[in-house]
């Protein structure tokens, strides 16, 4: 055999060789992301982390590595059927790797082992989690430690519609006016009451339409509380204040007994009450911020500013205006490989980069969750986006992170229910929501 023959069959074996090691180095990864509560507007909350993918294979390849993610997206449009899906797959050991809900679910899934805690896989103090809104990585911790990520944010505001408001003798001046006076304590749930009652007497909207809130349970109601007075938690302790919910419960057993909000609104198709509000036939009602997309996109409403004011919730009897933010979390789960666990949290830390998150938050009508995103130039040219968290933010609060606050929030519904549809007064639903949380949480509620 001729040297340079032997050369060649040398050069072969060793680019095969080299070949083989690539091929072995090479990492085919697997993540999983579900997120609740996800309509068509909200497409971002799983897509993010798709193009969160492709830009740490990237960035693994110009670092020498074959990395290769293949990311599985599950959404659920309704929180109930995400919840029952991801308990079954948790209990089969087949949960996702990442998962999109609430940051109310952190307390009891940390307790339950359900998810890993965030800051175990990431670095807190490094870009973009350094520019996360300090009270948003708050509301993402539990017992002092981060278990998520913040993945969007927005408040509720109160909505009322303009030609309405005017055919009660509102000028636009009023109008322009009137987010300030609500925060200033001088336009209250009294004052809604009184311009519902004068709507309908006016013939603008049909009885039972002149206030019109949300037609289920959710968060929105613990802001009722709040602007009687309320407190919902202190010194770790969940709170219940007898006089500010029962001021909170009279507040609709009122609207009803004044026919402007039905007894029987509670049930009433969301498909239903969505297309309703931004239509003209309601007066007042109250909704999220992601509510905007909705009626701009779905429902057809084609001036938005033109036709409705937006402010906080007004003040009741005791309380101040005040709006309640809940954010959604991207949040690690258990029981999975620590390398896999790796590649999540690098995703997530990517998706919450200021562009890809602003993204989701125009798309959907939600609001940033970092600093610099008044810098992107999608966030800061859009009307709704600025003028809602310059008007809502800084007066937002959220519910706690406490393992307990389930009982304590499904007992406050109850009782919200028997006092607006006249099954019990609001002295006697709020008697019964004590002796339910004397009984079920003792010494972990404050009562007073």
């Amino acid at each position: 055999m001729t040297i340079s023959r032997l050369a060649i069959w040398a050069g072969a074996a060793a680019v095969a060789l080299l070949g083989n090691i690539g091929l072995a180095a090479a990492q085919n990864v697997t993540i999983s992301i579900w997120s609740g509560g996800t309509g068509p507007n909200d497409n971002y909350r799983v897509d993010a982390i798709e193009m969160a993918a492709d830009i740490l294979e990237r960035e693994r390849s110009v670092a020498g590595e074959d990395l290769n993610i293949t990311v599985e997206k599950k959404v659920y449009p309704g929180w109930d059927d995400f919840k029952q899906a991801l308990t079954l797959a948790a209990e089969a050991g087949n949960a996702p790797n990442i998962v999109v809900t609430g940051h109310e679910d952190i307390a009891p899934w940390s307790q339950s082992g359900l998810i890993v805690p965030a800051e175990d896989y990431l670095n807190l103090d490094a870009w973009p989690i350094n520019d996360i809104y300090e009270n948003l990585m708050e509301i993402a911790s539990y017992g002092g430690v981060v278990y998520g990520l913040p993945q969007d944010a927005e408040s509720r505001p109160f909505f009322f519609w303009k030609p309405h408001m005017k055919a009660i003798g509102y000028s636009d001046e009023d109008l322009e006016a009137l987010p300030a006076r609500v925060q200033a304590g001088e336009y209250t749930l009294a004052n809604v009451l009184e311009d519902a009652k004068k709507m309908q007497d006016a013939g603008v909207v049909q009885p039972g339409y002149g206030f019109y809130p949300r037609p289920e349970n959710g968060p929105d109601y613990w802001q009722f509380y709040t602007s009687f007075g309320g407190v919902m938690e202190e010194d770790g302790k969940l709170v219940l204040d007898k006089a500010a919910m029962q001021r909170f419960y009279q507040f609709f057993a009122d609207a009803a007994a004044a026919g402007v909000t039905r007894k029987n609104h509670i049930g009433t198709p969301t498909d239903q009450w969505y297309s309703e509000v931004p239509s003209g036939k309601v007066g007042i009602w109250h909704g999220g911020t992601w509510h905007y997309a909705r009626y701009v996109n779905q429902e057809g409403l084609q001036d938005f500013f033109g036709n409705v004011a937006f402010t906080l919730i007004p003040a009741g009897e005791g309380g101040k205006a005040n709006t309640l933010t809940h954010p959604l979390v991207y949040l690690l789960t258990s029981g999975h490989g620590e390398e896999q666990t790796n590649i999540a949290a690098e995703l997530i830390k990517i998706a919450s980069e200021p562009r890809i998150n602003t993204l989701h938050a125009i798309k959907s009508a939600h609001l940033g969750i970092a600093h610099q995103q008044s810098n992107i130039d999608l966030y800061s040219n859009d009307r709704w986006a600025r003028e809602a968290t310059e008007r809502l933010l800084p007066h937002a609060n959220a519910m706690p992170n406490n393992t307990n606050f389930g009982v304590y929030w499904s007992a406050m519904w109850k009782g919200l229910e028997s006092a607006w549809t006249g099954q019990k007064t609001p002295e006697q639903a709020v008697s019964d929501v004590e002796a339910e949380l004397r009984n079920s949480l003792g010494e972990a509620i404050v009562i007073r």
